[in-house]
């Protein structure tokens, strides 16, 4: 009974509260293709209005961030639409998600199911990467265009509060919204399609449509532009952090959690305002002094030679070194070597031994400081698990372990890897 009383609420105050927002009326072009023909509409995400809109244009079936649910007035109208929620960041949440895609669209039981594949809202002007949620399933699909057309105010909800942007909206005399359902897009029937290839299509579609240009970006790249704008450092562009994630995922097999956790550490180092970490800024953070290795180390990132190293090349070079295949065993191997005794850790006088053959002149200060950096809860001894977290946050410093490494018989895979970090 509550969950009918909030439909009926809801289909009656949707047209007044577009009218609210200055929405008097709304060009359509197309019609919505038949849930028997097309059971999953797609469409891109600029502002909260759209759900609203299509709530009252489809009824559907919703897929949304559980984050979305503590929203004001949106996580009302979400629940309402029976949503499907999913945690981008949990991987049984996601295949839970796509298997209820699956199940509802497949049943003429349930209402046809709406996605916003770029998993997060964009200023209109281009379409980012999809997620594959919605074409896992392999099910035709409708793509549908948004656009607002607009002079004063860009009503693409971005860097403004949901307080704000309404306040804004509700002040304008009139905003413009266009919607466009597109032909629909299905699985091809002469070879098995893939997600990918199947989401490329659509997406090419509907940039077609809306006349801009696709790019890699994802919503790993909103994490880091979010973590940049949050950083003390006075910074220009904090859209220079921005790496399209979407590419870097499928080069490097890195998630966007832990490209957050580089930036983290790359601000750390306290990058001027174009986004550069200097020489002494690196060497500060990984507690490494200034000599002949530490300049290797930062000439393997300096890939220009100027003196300077961008997030976009720390973050290579460290995921480069950290997904080589035998990475973790080479840190295993340094590791065993250098245990006190029969007890199961490092001790400092053993963790100077180990790095002094790659830093002769390291004193007794120096190598404290580097101790501390791997002994995370400050026992005074590094175990397993604290020294592979160390090198997995700080791939690099694994070059300090070279000389144990290059004594070592590790494979050949694993003499390619000295070198390769060395």
């Amino acid at each position: 009974m509550r969950v009918f009383f909030c439909f009926s609420f809801l289909i009656i105050d949707v047209p007044s509260f577009t009218s609210y927002c200055s929405y008097h009326w709304i060009r359509r072009k197309g019609k919505p293709a038949p849930r028997e023909i097309a059971p999953i509409v797609v469409s891109n995400h600029v502002s909260f209005i759209e759900p609203i809109f299509y709530f009252y244009e489809l009824f559907p079936t919703i897929v949304a961030s559980e984050s979305h649910d503590s929203l004001p007035m949106v996580g009302t109208i979400i629940r309402a639409m029976q949503v499907i929620y999913v945690n981008r960041f949990s991987a049984s949440s996601r295949k839970h998600a796509v298997s209820e895609i699956k199940r509802k669209a497949s049943s003429d039981r349930f209402p046809r199911v709406l996605l916003f594949p770029e998993g997060t809202t964009t200023n209109g002007r281009f379409l980012i990467s999809f997620e594959l949620g919605a074409f896992i399933p392999g099910f035709p699909i409708q793509p549908v265009t948004v656009r607002y057309p607009h002079v004063h105010f860009d009503q693409s909800w971005g860097h403004i509060s949901l307080a704000k942007l309404m306040f804004r909206m509700f002040t304008q005399f009139h905003n413009f919204m266009e919607v466009e359902y597109l032909p629909v897009v299905s699985p091809l029937d002469n070879k098995k399609e893939s997600a990918v290839c199947f989401s490329e299509r659509t997406c090419h579609a509907m940039a077609t449509s809306l006349n801009v240009v696709q790019t890699s970006h994802s919503y790993g790249d909103l994490m880091l532009l979010m973590k940049a704008t949050q950083s003390k450092s006075k910074l220009e562009r904090p859209a220079s952090y921005m790496v399209e994630m979407a590419t870097v995922k499928s080069l490097l097999h890195i998630s966007s959690m832990e490209a957050v956790d580089f930036l983290d550490k790359f601000l750390s180092m306290n990058p001027d305002p174009r986004g550069h970490v200097n020489y002494s800024g690196f060497l500060r953070v990984l507690r490494l002094k200034a000599c002949t290795f530490s300049e290797e180390i930062f000439a393997f990132i300096d890939v220009e030679k100027s003196g300077s190293i961008t997030f976009k090349q720390f973050l290579f070079g460290s995921v480069h070194v950290l997904k080589r295949p035998l990475f973790r065993q080479a840190c295993e191997l340094v590791f065993s070597e250098y245990v006190s005794g029969e007890n199961d850790y490092i001790s400092e006088q053993k963790f100077g031994e180990s790095v002094r053959p790659a830093i002769p002149d390291l004193n007794e200060d120096e190598v404290h400081e580097l101790f501390n950096l791997f002994d995370a809860d400050g026992d005074g001894r590094i175990s397993k698990d604290e020294f592979w977290t160390c090198l997995k946050k700080n791939p690099l410093l694994i070059a300090l372990f070279s000389p144990c490494l290059l004594n070592k018989d590790i494979s050949q895979d694993g003499n390619r890897l000295v070198e390769e970090i060395v």
